[in-house]
This record gives C-alpha cells, structure tokens and sequence, in this order.
C-alpha cells in the first residue's frame, strides 16, 4: 500500500499547571491550556513496497504521525491517505491490510500457546482455512518456531516470543507493516533473522514497510531509504546512503598490523580516532584515501585493513543537532 502525507499537522491542548496551591485552586475552575505542536506541516510519500526508516529523537513526532497513519488519531489539519484510504476513518478493509508489531507490547496470549492466538487471528480476519494453514506453514518455517508455537507463551524466550509475535500479526498477509523497535531486547542472532524475514517479506509480497527504531542496524539492514522528523518538522527524506555522504562524507580506514606500531607516521593524512600497539583508526577525506593507504602500506606491517562510512549513529547525532540549532 502506498502512503500519501500533504501538510500534515497535529496538535494538542494540554492543561497548564500552575505552582502554588492558591493557583491550583483557582485551575479547578478556570483551565488554561497550552498547545503542543506535535507534528508542524510534514509532507511524504511512499510508494507500494517500499522500505523506510522513520526516524527522529525522542519527542520528534515518530509516534503521532505512525498514530495517524494507523488510524488512531485524527489529523488537526492536512491530509492523510493510505492507499484508497483515510486512515481516521477506520474502513474495515483498511485495517485488514495493516499490522503493528512493536518489542514492547504483545498481543500473543501469556498462558496459551501462540498457535492460539494465529487461530483467534485467523477468526477475526476471517482468513480462510485453506489459506491459514499454508501461511502458518510457511511464517513457521521462515522464522523456525515449529518446536515453540505448542507452549504456552509465558515459556517461551524472549527472542523466541518476537519471531511469534511477528508471525501472529502476518497471518492475514497485511500490506502495510509499522515496525516501532521491532529487535528491541533480542540476542545479535535473533536480530539477525527477524531482520532478514522482514526484508524477505517486503520483497516477496510488495508490502511496504514503515520502520522506526533506536538500533541503526536495524534500519540499515531492512531500509532504503529513511524520514527524519524534529521537532514536529521533516529534516531529511531520501537514500539512506546518501545521507550518510552528506552529513559525513569522510572515510573510517582501520588497520590492523602484525607488530607493535606508532600511528604518528600517518597523522597528517587525518584524524586518529583509535590506536593501540597493534590497530589505528583513521577518519580521512575521501580525496585522501587512496594516499593513505598506499604510505601505510610502506611504512607499516599492515596484515588487514577495513574501510567504512561513519557510523549511522553518529550520522543521526549530527542531523539531529542540526535540528536543534535551527
């Protein structure tokens, strides 16, 4: 499903408090109200299929907009579409084509097994038999929970209650999917296959996916593209990669040496960032790269070298600041 974002804005009236119990008093009767300007005139889209970070500091906005998107609330002012859809109006058909699935709240039923709650699912999306059991097959084998979906779910691992969670919440083959943390908690192995399955997925059904997530590995495993929001404002929208060479276009090179050396012979190439008797970092411009390496290999046992973009926290800190600022 494609989503469609013209000017969206929405905001809240909050209650202002005052200090003093003669004021409190006094607000019992007479409430003033201060307006929290969540989201302030962002405009997207995303086309069928797509897979996007939705991205941005605590407090950014992330939450409101996905809220909207899913129906929960109303825009203030602007338009929403999702598909043929207007989200707040909540269309039956509209909702079978959608799924949440967040690390933090779970819809699988603590003291029944989760192959419990892929039948409850199946009854209210009124997923033919035939059809449930081919894709409980296949989300089972995909996401390796045959020998775990029989036990109650208050048995199970964590990581092995996300791979149901994800499984419950794709039984009626939703076209749109709202990720908020999906990895949160799990071990680097789980990570590593929810990851890929969501991406799969993606690919093999045309599902868009809408991403937001703290954990940057996440983004750069499953997205392609990435919306940033601050303060209620749109910050950055498109290539993921092309972000990263905006805001730090320099090279991480590290060496790894096979005997104890000093890093000075390499300091004027650019910043030494790490470096102990056997690995130096360097941050270099990408105009410089090509020197740097061939002098180090001159003048240093070098045994094996990486070459790497900034990493995707950093980039955010530096997008984020610059919201800050403006």
């Amino acid at each position: 499903m494609d989503i469609a974002v013209e000017r969206l804005v929405k905001h809240y009236r909050v209650h202002s408090r005052s200090a003093g119990a003669r004021a409190a008093l006094r607000s019992l009767f007479f409430r003033k109200y201060d307006t929290v300007r969540a989201v302030d005139d962002i405009s997207f889209a995303i086309a069928s299929g797509e897979r996007v970070g939705f991205l941005g500091p605590n407090g950014a906005g992330k939450t409101t907009t996905l809220k909207v998107l899913a129906g929960l609330l109303a825009p203030t002012s602007g338009a929403v579409r999702v598909g043929v859809f207007t989200p707040n109006q909540r269309h039956d058909e509209f909702l079978r084509n959608i799924m949440l699935v967040t690390g933090q709240k779970n819809q699988l039923l603590w003291d029944l097994p989760p192959a419990d709650t892929f039948e409850l699912n199946r009854a209210v999306y009124n997923v033919s038999p035939a059809d449930f059991a081919s894709r409980v097959g296949e989300l089972v084998e995909l996401l390796d929970i045959g020998a775990v979906i029989r036990k109650p779910t208050r048995q199970l691992s964590l990581g092995e209650r996300m791979k149901c969670e994800i499984a419950a919440a794709l039984i009626h083959r939703p076209r749109l999917l709202f990720l908020d943390e999906p990895t949160i908690g799990l071990d680097v192995t789980m990570q590593a296959l929810v990851r890929r399955f969501i991406r799969t997925y993606s690919e093999s059904y045309g599902a868009t996916v809408l991403l937001t997530s703290h954990d940057m590995d996440d983004v750069a495993a499953i997205c392609d593209r990435v919306v940033i929001i601050n303060h209620g404002t749109l910050s950055y929208d498109g290539d993921l990669g092309e972000l990263v060479k905006q805001t730090r276009p320099e090279k991480r090179v590290t060496f790894t040496l096979s005997q104890s050396s000093s890093a000075d012979v390499l300091v004027h190439f650019g910043r030494v960032i790490a470096a102990s008797d056997r690995v130096i970092t360097l941050q270099v411009e990408q105009a410089r790269l090509k020197d740097l390496i061939e002098r180090a290999f001159l003048v240093l046992p070098v045994s094996d070298l990486t070459v790497e973009n900034a990493p995707l926290e950093e980039v955010l800190a530096d997008v984020f600041a610059r919201g800050r600022a403006a």
